[in-house]
Order: structure tokens, then sequence, then C-alpha cells
């Protein structure tokens, strides 16, 4: 059995039985017939699905929404947030998908030409994280029915209610049987899954270690996999800067999700001739979180996701400290759950393990940089390079950052958050590949050359 617990009170949620053997066999050939049949569906039937998942999203949002909140402690204002994107991401490629879709056309001369056609390529497996329960799942379901592919879920184990109503919602929807299918798994079941001819390619979003485990197996199978893995993204703070808008941004970055996104701003990197003034308003501004009741609006943010989340930071904050960095909150406040207060280390080590770690909670890091030669060389002194924001009113240092700082994104005066126009994705042990964007949709997709005579 699979327990899933809230980490806002630590009672028990609830139970699910884990698939056998024989189960998962019989949701593969539902998937490989399920393909057999979808892969030939029109682009209206694939746009109507998505048209109506968008709806049945919104109609369940409070339902969802409570659901994640219970499961990982998400607050309930940003619970509804994810389901509304998530609804936005169908609506979107309902809209703009069939563009993404025509085929590309070349002249070869002689009168001769070709096409290129985006084909279906088959059951898609996904393992997917808990920190955006729903959104992370959606951003590979969206694609995969546009494409004319079926999916497979294998979701983390602390939100399996919220991977079943997942399920729910195809079925509500209208979805055909075996479309998208919810695998109540531990890690151990993925690799004879990935082994199985019936499935063609695998998406991961995780950890490092979760990514290069999966990836290895994919490649001794010779199959696609997307790795969207662990980043430390830098937030660089220039002289020019708007201070107040860096501050607020800077706050939202720790705090947002409890600090538990990949893509947020972790190490404060601020140029010297502001630094001062930047962590006296950032400390303030820190100090002021409000970390309580998932469902209570009041709260800034919920707790980490589960006592061993919690544990894990409190563990990277010891040894940080051992290290020579100073640490200013971070503290456990008395009564249940797995809360921590927000946080800020300064003085780390360059050379430390922790100036090379992410710390998935709401601890941020400070350095000071002397110019931007140096603030460069900090962002991309770490093995990560998901995404990054810098906030500077000089063009020339803007086209610098752009160019030289090592990640697959780069946020320019704002806060870097996904959107389904734009690819998302990273370089280095951020893994490879991209999601969203016609990028996305095309990362698992046959791209078929047609030639024809003159």
């Amino acid at each position: 059995m699979i327990t899933t617990h809230n980490p806002a009170t630590g009672e028990t949620l609830a139970e699910y039985a884990e698939l056998t053997a024989d189960e998962i066999e019989q949701r593969l050939a539902k998937a490989a017939q399920a393909f057999a049949e979808w892969r030939n569906s029109s682009i209206d039937e694939r746009t109507g699905l998505l048209e109506k998942l968008a709806e049945t999203y919104g109609a369940n949002e409070e339902k969802l929404a409570e659901m994640a909140a219970r499961e990982m402690g998400k607050t309930i204002a940003s619970s509804r947030a994810e389901v509304s994107k998530c609804a936005s991401l169908f609506r979107h490629l309902a809209q703009e998908g069939p563009a993404m879709l025509e085929p590309e056309l070349w002249a070869l001369g002689e009168g001769k030409s070709a096409e290129g056609r985006w084909l279906p390529h088959g059951p898609v497996l996904a393992v997917m994280p808990w920190n955006f329960p729903y959104w992370q799942v959606v951003r590979f379901l969206a694609p995969a029915i546009l494409a004319g592919n079926v999916g497979l879920l294998k979701h983390a184990s602390i939100v399996q209610g919220t991977a079943a109503l997942m399920e729910e919602m195809m079925i509500e929807a209208g979805a055909p049987a075996g479309l998208f299918q919810n695998l109540c798994i531990r890690s151990g079941a993925v690799n004879a899954i990935i082994d199985d001819d019936r499935v063609v390619a695998v998406t991961l979003t995780g950890s490092e270690g979760a990514g290069k485990a999966v990836a290895q197996r994919a490649g001794m199978n010779l199959k696609k996999v997307v790795l969207e893995l662990g980043g430390s993204d830098p937030f660089v703070v220039m002289p020019s800067a708007d201070m107040d808008k860096a501050v607020e941004q800077a706050v939202t970055a720790r705090i947002q999700n409890t600090g538990q996104s990949c893509i947020c701003g972790k190490r404060m990197i601020v140029h010297t001739d502001v630094y001062d003034d930047f962590l006296d308003r950032y400390s303030t501004a820190m100090q002021a979180v409000v970390a309580g009741d998932p469902f209570d609006d009041a709260t800034d943010m919920g707790p980490l996701s589960s006592m061993e989340q919690r544990d894990t930071v409190l563990s990277q904050l010891a040894k940080a400290q051992d290290e020579g960095a100073k640490l200013m909150g971070g503290d456990v406040p008395d009564g249940p759950g797995a809360y921590i207060t927000a946080g800020i280390l300064t003085e780390v080590p360059l050379d430390s393990e922790t100036a090379q770690e992410e710390i998935f909670g709401p601890i941020a890091q400070v350095y000071r940089a002397a110019d931007i030669d140096e603030a460069i060389a900090i962002a991309n002194a770490i093995p990560f390079g998901l995404g990054s924001s810098v906030w500077t009113n000089d063009k020339g240092e803007e086209e610098r950052f752009i160019r030289d700082i090592e990640a697959g994104m780069t946020a320019i005066n704002q806060f870097l958050a996904s959107a389904p126009e734009a690819p998302f994705g990273g370089i280095k042990k951020s893994g490879h590949g991209r999601e969203l964007s016609h990028h996305g949709l095309h990362e698992f997709m046959n791209l078929k050359t047609v030639m024809r005579p003159a």
C-alpha cells in the first residue's frame, strides 16, 4: 500500500493499493490498444478533447485544488492557480496546436520537393514529482493528446490522490479508454515499464539521481527521454535595477510553493554597490513571511511537502553553517506539521558543498559580486543550468547576461515562470529536451520526411 499524509498536520489521508505485475501488464496492453486507435484520430477530435479537459478542470477547480493542498501543503490560492494554469494549457493547444502540426516543405532542386510530416510516436511514460502535481503532468499530457500519443503516469507517492483525480478528469471529459492511465507504483517498478517495447519514450521531472537512472534505462533501450531536473537558479541584482521590485520578487522566488520550485531564484547574486541595501530590505521582508495553514488566506506559504523534506532542508542548513555560512531564519516553529520559517544564508563559501547544491525549501543564498564579471562567474559556478533572473536597466549588461549565463532560460527584470507559449527546459545537470510551445509538442513525435519527384 502507498499511504499519503497531510504535511500540515501529520494526519494520514488515504491508502492506495500498488498495482501488481499483472495489473501493470493490463494497463500497458490497454495503452497500446488506445494508441492504435487514437493515432488515427482527427485534429478536430484531439482539440475537442483538449477543450473539454479545459472545461472539466475549470468546473472541478476547487476539488482539485483542495486535494493538492491536503497532500503536499500547497496553499489553496496557489493550488487554484495551478489548476487554472492547466486549463489554460489545454485551451492554448486546442486553439494554437493545429498550426504546430502543419507539414514543413522544402524545395530540393530540379523540380523535386520534400515535406516533413509530424506523426504520433506511441505510449509515453511520465515520471513526475509532487511539487506542482497537476501542472508537471499536464505539461506532458496536453501535448501527448494533441500529438496523437497516449500517456502513462508514474506520479510521486505522496500525491496519489492527485494522480487518481487526474485520471478521473480524463474520464469525465470523455477521453477514450486507455488514453491516459495513472500507474500506482513505486520507483522500483519503473525499469520494467521502460523496458517494455510498447512504451516508446520517457519524460521525467525530478532529481538528478532519478534523471540519471531513467536516462540510463531509456538509453539501454534506445528510447527518447526528456529530463527536467534540479536547479539552483541565479537571481542577479545590478545597481540600475528597480530595487523595490527586485526585493519583492526575490521574496516570491523563495516562498512560492514553500521554496519547492526548480525555476525560482535560489541564489541572490547582488552587486556590491547595492548589496547592503538589498540585504537589509530582503531580510526584513523574509522575516515578515507568514507560514501557516494552507487553507487560510492570510498564509504566505504552507509547510514543506513532508517531514522528510523538512529534515533534508534542516540538514543542509546545518552543513552550511558548519562550512562557515551565516543563517537568518530557517527555524522550526512549535506545533505539528512540516513547517520551517523563511531564511537567508550569507557568507556561503564559493568552494563549499552548499554553494553547489539546490536547497528545495524557503531558504535563499545571498552572494556579493564586485562587478558583472564576478556576478556571471558566481552564477555559472554550479552544475545546474535551468533558469535565471537578472535585474538591470543597462542594455549592455542585459545582453551580457543573456549571452553568458549558462541556463536554458533567462528572465529580464521579472520573476521566471513557465508559459504555454514559450519553451521550457535547461542545460548541464538540469536536464535536456524542452517542454511547452511547439518544441515540447514535437519532442515525442516522428518527423517523417516525404520526398516527391518533379
